[in-house]
């Protein structure tokens, strides 16, 4: 039995699935948070059997200004709970605090846009993430996207294990929504859904705006939009602009049991993330046997055929997507055979039970490498 200390920057719903799977293990699973962010991003409790660790991080968002105080920290924490292997990430938060301490086996686990959008901010950044990698003693990444990338930074092949996170398979499953429709008057309305972060690097903008334009044209057009975040202003002053409140339903913050429903509820999934490695959302929603419209960008290229298990878009094209979102309206008696090759993709690469197995192989790389 080994200890493992999970050090990240938030909980969020990817942490509590990490935890839940690691605390099924042999191994002794320890938790470290960098940050409190403005919001809340996981209501659940950690899973049984995890540690909390309790140090000066954790309690607000995490500065660079910080960097010192918490790295004295992190190495009291080193000391405290004497772990055989840490796991770390993102790269330029956790894991490079995490590298800076010294410490070996050192498992990074990137996060996707850390790698393909942060690195290259601009030369602190590429430093920060230049410096966690060289002492990463192995890299875990979900997508080849990732792995180009840290590649060009110096990671050896043979240091990188590769495996989307995936779902859970029961629970997103194709399935009835609960009544999310008829409680709207919307079971003949063509349903878009989008749930990702309002922050710029998703472009929920474009997917308000992309669907205002279509939607002019496609009365019974309707849309779930969920989530939250500092684009707030932006999306609601262009909801009010457009006259689209009685065409959309905000949703908020949508906990984890009742997520399904929604994918449930929708006819086509949407995303104009401008970064992403292999989204989670996207796997959820391919597991609902939910056709996908994403932007064309390298992490949704490993996922979807245009035509085949959704369509891609122009990144960041609002007349692009608004049109292949009239296209795909055209063809809306149609999707039945997009919706099965959704569901079967989901269960051929984005199994969590069966991926998760890819992340203890990463431990016994690391140590492994460690021991020589």
């Amino acid at each position: 039995m080994a200890r493992v200390l999970y050090f990240s920057r938030d909980y969020t719903p990817h942490d509590h699935r990490f935890l839940s799977a690691l605390a099924s293990t042999s191994h002794q699973i320890y938790y470290l948070r960098l940050e409190r962010g403005p919001r809340q991003l996981e209501e659940r409790p950690l899973p049984e059997g995890v540690t909390y660790v309790q140090w000066a991080g954790g309690l607000q968002p995490f500065t660079w200004m910080s960097l010192p105080r918490l790295l004295r920290e992190f190495r009291r924490v080193l000391d405290e709970v004497k772990p055989d292997l840490v796991h770390a990430g993102p790269i330029q938060s956790a894991a490079f605090l995490a590298a800076l301490s010294g410490f070996q086996p050192l498992v990074i686990m990137s996060w996707g846009s850390d790698l393909l959008r942060d690195a290259n901010r601009n030369r602190w950044w590429r430093w920060v993430t230049a410096a966690a990698l060289r002492r990463a003693t192995v890299l875990v990444g979900d997508c080849r996207a990732v792995q180009v990338a840290a590649q060009a930074f110096g990671v050896p092949a043979e240091r990188i294990i590769l495996f989307p996170w995936g779902v859970d398979l029961t629970h997103f499953s194709p399935g009835e929504d609960g009544g999310l429709r008829a409680r709207r008057g919307w079971q003949e309305a063509f349903t878009l859904l989008s749930l990702r972060s309002w922050e710029p690097i998703y472009g929920v903008d474009v997917v308000v705006r992309a669907f205002a334009e279509a939607a002019r044209e496609l009365p019974d057009l309707r849309l779930f939009l969920l989530g939250g975040g500092s684009q707030a202003p932006l999306i609601q002053k262009l909801l009010y602009e457009n006259d689209l409140l009685d065409r959309v339903y905000l949703g908020g913050q949508v906990g984890y049991e009742r997520l399904p429903s929604f994918y449930r509820a929708a006819d086509v999934y949407i995303s104009a993330s401008h970064s992403d490695g292999s989204s989670v959302s996207l796997l959820e929603a391919l597991a609902c046997g939910l056709p996908a419209l994403v932007s064309d960008i390298p992490g949704n290229r490993e996922w979807i055929v245009p035509g085949v298990h959704g369509w891609l878009f122009p990144d960041g094209d609002v007349h692009a997507l608004a049109e292949t979102i009239r296209q795909v309206y055209a063809q809306r008696e149609a999707l039945a055979e997009i919706r099965r090759q959704a569901r079967f993709l989901a269960e051929e690469r984005a199994n969590w039970n069966k991926n998760f197995a890819r992340l203890l192989q990463a431990y016994d790389l690391a140590w492994q490498i460690a021991a020589r």
